[in-house]
């Protein structure tokens, strides 16, 4: 009994080794990807400033 007790000890330790790992994993993905994704998509290379001023001369009218 004392065999068995220790094998399912060996692969509880294993499966919390693993799901500390995939946890972590998942934890970092979560804290960085958006960063990155936003960091890229609002690069002002992405979107030419292209503003023109608008001027409107404005004429008196004629007396």
């Amino acid at each position: 009994m004392d065999s068995n007790s220790q094998s399912a000890n060996t692969t509880d330790t294993y499966s919390h080794r693993l799901a500390d790992f995939v946890g972590t994993a998942i934890a970092l993905l979560t804290l960085t990807l958006p960063l990155f994704v936003i960091a890229h998509y609002s690069s002002n290379d992405v979107v030419p400033n292209n503003q023109q001023s608008l001027t409107y001369q404005l004429q008196k009218p004629s007396e």
